[in-house]
């Protein structure tokens, strides 16, 4: 395996060796950001009836033709119907109904007067309903009134396997009367990083060490992602060290175990001999820049994902293969970017490598341009809070001159 494989084959390669996990039911109050794994359909028409869109008067429209404010339709009041009520008569020509916005439009009204067309001239205000109302304005049929069904019909389709529940689905459900959905778990998805050089912010930074950042990056990722994120820790570059991780992540029924560092070639680099004495290793090293050393094989049956050690090198091979992973873990279908084409604003020079730079895309006169937004080497994790995008440089390009187009990556919301 000493040869580079690409980041496409490796990707596909990666990719076909998940599915998505299994299903469970959970309470509505509890689905925000879950996946459903199964098609949603109306259970009856919404809205149930056909109700007042506005606060005002129902009316048969025809009676209101020849209103104006100079002279006004006068029809006599017969019914108070407040959301939330029912009123059984029915509207006769020369009557009117006073009416709140969401209730039921009554029998033979079809066509809802503004309280702000007629006489009253302001928002009900809690008085008593007139005896009579001065409508100044005529209304066509249908004015100010939402039809049974027009939001949608029953058995038509609501929300699609696949969906990620935003507020505006979970409100969509409720309406419909579900107080529960059939989604995917949570994928379980285990982190640690590994190094002799590592220790824990808090712990006294003596003279070779440096505060472990890496497992917080992909920690912060993999829940911003959607999964369960079960932390374990720090191991030192040693071997039954490194394997007590994986073993804990047997136990604790890892969907994945993410490690960074130790998958390089140094001499105290141990996961990939470990994952080689209790599994198989499928991929290492891809040709990209930064993250050349990426691990992935299975440990007792269980996929891992190796991340090179450098901040930012773990970081772009987050983006690049373990967020396609967990989207599909989850039940998503295959992950689309957020992506742009830009125009750089400097020359660019790489290995020839396919390249992820930190960026700084901004818009200029409808142009996305974009510049370097710092040092690219791999540990400097200042350059990547500058940055709000990864400029993609294709495999095989050492040089690229100002005004050149490439893809960048979005990074911000």
């Amino acid at each position: 395996m000493s040869h580079l494989i690409s980041v496409q084959e490796s990707l596909e390669r990666i990719l076909t060796a998940f599915s998505p996990v299994e299903t469970e039911a959970v309470p509505l109050r509890e689905a925000y950001g879950r996946v459903l794994s199964r098609p949603v359909t109306a259970p009856f028409d919404f809205p149930p009836f056909t109700n007042s869109s506005m606060d005002g008067f129902a009316v048969i429209a025809a009676d209101t033709l020849p209103a104006s404010t100079d002279k006004p339709v006068w029809l006599r009041t017969v019914a108070d119907i407040p959301a939330g009520s029912h009123f059984d008569g029915s509207i006769r020509p020369g009557e009117a109904a006073r009416i709140m916005t969401g209730a039921p439009l009554p029998e033979g009204a079809d066509a809802v007067v503004p309280v702000e067309s007629t006489h009253i001239g302001a928002r009900f205000d809690g008085s008593a309903m007139p005896e009579k109302v001065g409508i100044l304005q005529p209304v066509s049929p249908g004015d100010n009134v939402r039809p049974r069904g027009q939001d949608v019909r029953a058995g038509a389709p609501v929300l699609s396997a696949g969906t990620a529940l935003r507020p505006q689905d979970i409100g969509m459900l409720a309406s419909l009367g579900f107080t529960s959905v059939e989604v995917h778990r949570l994928p379980r998805i285990t982190v640690f990083s590994t190094g002799d050089e590592l220790v824990q912010p808090g712990e006294d930074l003596t003279p070779g060490k440096i505060y472990d950042s890496n497992s917080y990056v992909l920690r912060g990722l993999t829940r911003q992602s959607g999964c369960q994120v079960i932390d374990l820790g720090l191991a030192k570059d040693d071997p039954d060290q490194v394997r007590a991780l994986f073993e804990e992540a047997v136990r604790q029924q890892a969907d994945l175990i993410l490690s960074s560092a130790g998958v390089s070639v140094g001499a105290h680099d141990y996961v990939r001999q470990v994952i080689e004495s209790e599994g198989e290793l499928s991929l290492w090293r891809v040709n990209m820049r930064p993250g050349k050393p990426l691990t992935f094989g299975r440990y007792q049956n269980v996929p891992f994902l190796g991340l090179a050690g450098n901040p930012v090198s773990a970081f772009v091979g987050y983006q690049v293969f373990v967020l396609p992973v967990l989207q599909k873990l989850r039940g998503l279908p295959a992950l689309q970017r957020r992506s742009v084409k830009a125009v750089t604003g400097e020359p660019i020079r790489t290995d020839g490598r396919e390249s992820y730079l930190r960026a700084r895309v901004t818009v200029e006169g409808g142009i996305y341009r974009a510049v370097l937004s710092g040092h690219q080497g791999s540990g400097n994790l200042f350059s990547l809070i500058q940055a709000n995008a990864l400029l993609i440089v294709p495999s095989g390009v050492k040089s690229l001159p100002i005004g050149a187009e490439l893809v960048a990556w979005l990074l911000d919301e």
